[in-house]
């Protein structure tokens, strides 16, 4: 019991940020059910099921554009950061340490620890691939949400073309057109707008406890400094 407790405690805000999603996913389902079928019925269609609709592109399309966002926000600023900086925040390394750092400071190689990974004392591609496993997988979850995104999309967009008594569109065009380029940058500039607001705000402002800020009393120009 105490193990267990203990486990819950040491991941607690991955398992609440889990749960959230969660919820947010069946509220985003439940809601645009109701949406969905208001639209139906004032087309002059039948409603459909939860089942039904969740299986369906617009869903489909809905979800796919805010994960692709998202993950395009981390990609980005995971990578970004490994060679520009901003003075005084503490999600910036520190001016003149940009670059991908020693392997002493990375503790990879013969600097690898005792609990270091694996992986951190290979050589060649295998040390490669886990020095920028974080990025990788970042942005392969951002092209195949983007991909999802672009295929939903199309079919989607296609059943409204239809039901318009209008000719479909092909893959290729969809994604060459403002509906599809409309529903990306939609979401891009909001989560651009986001880590903007972050970077700046956090070298004046804090919050006391938070990792993501400095220390309440840490100067202005401190840079990478966590409370």
């Amino acid at each position: 019991m105490v193990a267990a407790v203990r486990r819950l405690k040491d991941n607690a805000l991955s398992l609440m940020f889990l749960i959230l999603f969660v919820l947010s996913v069946c509220g985003q389902a439940v809601a645009g059910l109701l949406d969905y079928n208001d639209r139906q019925v004032a087309a002059g269609a039948e409603p459909v099921s939860l089942l039904d609709y969740v299986a369906s592109s617009s869903f489909a399309v809905d979800v796919a554009e805010n994960w692709q966002s998202e993950y395009l926000q981390f990609f980005l600023f995971i990578m970004v950061t490994v060679w520009l900086v901003q003075r005084g925040s503490p999600e910036s390394k520190e001016p003149g340490e940009e670059g991908a750092e020693s392997d002493e400071q990375q503790r990879i190689g013969r600097y690898a620890e005792a609990g270091s990974p694996a992986w951190a004392r290979a050589r060649g591609l295998r040390l490669w691939v886990f020095s920028n496993s974080l990025g990788l997988v970042m942005g392969a979850i951002f092209l195949l949400s983007w991909l999802a995104q672009s295929v939903a999309g199309q079919a989607a967009y296609n059943a409204g073309r239809l039901g318009d008594l209008r000719d479909p569109v092909s893959w290729s065009a969809y994604v060459t057109s403002p509906e599809f380029w409309n529903r990306s940058l939609q979401n891009w500039q909001s989560e651009l707008l986001a880590v903007l607001s972050m970077v700046v705000l956090s070298i004046y402002l804090r919050q006391r406890g938070s990792p993501e800020s400095k220390p309440v009393g840490a100067p202005h120009a401190s840079t990478g400094v966590e409370g």
